[in-house]
């Protein structure tokens, strides 16, 4: 691994003596959760801008400088954003990749990409056990940098585990009585939630992040749906012609679009726990109906 954070950790200086870090974060769920361990501390710096798309975005002059005057990067890891891994590259502050982490559950695609090899699904954030080890990780890495505030950062993480039990709990029992109902949707993207939460998945339009669809994974989707799939669910920021197109003849009907990244969410405190609950009624509305 480039990033070890035992290694950083040991050779970065501590910020001056009670001075709350500068944090940087990659998306809105990673925000979200970083936010709940600095607390009123402090608020961390959100790179993915509103409605763009983490997997190919430029970063701006504003936020090069934002990195380069940065005590730490938490962020998923290159697999999800390589335009951030580029510009870590040669740098001296503390990068704490949550996806290289010990503790951190990592899942395959389950389709293979064009290179005849699955790859490994960075959406990790969609499994809330991922989110309460990072919470841990991220008070950790807080705490070397500034231990003066060790105890609060510590506190806020323990706090903000229980918020997201509790969230667990809620949407676990209301997607179980929906277990058995198939669905489809737009992006490969949903294997964290589904199977934390036991759903019934059956198919994407798009193979993992960088795969175009070919006409006979099309035609074997279509095939899914006309035999019993109850929704096909869209997604924010991607176009969901083809995807509505595979309706036609079927029972299957549309549901609202996922958000899996929460692009389209403003970015507070609560953000992971919104986009996860926002994840579970979406699917709930629609798959409800049947």
């Amino acid at each position: 691994m480039r990033y070890i954070i035992s290694f950083l950790m040991s050779i970065l200086p501590m910020v001056a003596l009670g001075e709350v870090p500068r944090v940087i974060t990659d998306i809105p769920p990673i925000y979200g959760l970083t936010k709940m361990v600095l607390g009123d501390l402090g608020t961390p710096v959100l790179l993915l801008s509103k409605g763009a798309d983490e997997h190919d975005f430029q970063l701006r002059p504003s936020q090069m400088r934002d990195i380069a005057a940065a005590d730490l990067v938490v962020w998923v890891g290159p697999v999800l954003t390589p335009w951030l891994d580029r510009a870590l590259a040669g740098g001296t502050r503390l990068s704490l990749p949550l996806m290289e982490q010990a503790g951190t559950n990592v899942m395959d695609y389950p389709a293979a990409q064009d290179n005849g090899r699955a790859g490994a699904n960075p959406h990790l954030w969609m499994d809330p056990s991922n989110a309460v080890v990072w919470l841990d990780l991220i008070a950790d890495a807080l705490t070397r940098l500034d231990s003066e505030h060790g105890q609060t950062y510590r506190a806020n993480a323990t706090a903000a585990k229980a918020q997201i039990s509790q969230m667990d709990t809620e949407i676990a029992a209301q997607l179980t009585p929906l277990r058995p109902k198939a669905f489809v949707t737009y992006h490969d993207a949903y294997g964290y939630f589904t199977d934390h939460y036991g759903l019934n998945f059956v198919g994407a339009v798009a193979l993992g992040d960088a795969t175009n669809a070919g006409a006979a994974h099309i035609q074997d989707l279509q095939n899914r749906i006309a035999k019993g799939v109850i929704c096909v669910f869209p997604e924010a920021q991607h176009d969901s012609d083809l995807l509505l197109q595979l309706l036609a003849g079927t029972t299957a009907r549309a549901g609202g679009a996922l958000d899996p990244v929460g692009s389209t969410l403003d970015a507070t405190a609560q953000t992971y726990l919104t986009l996860m609950r926002g994840l579970a009624k979406t699917l709930t509305d629609c798959l409800s109906g049947a």
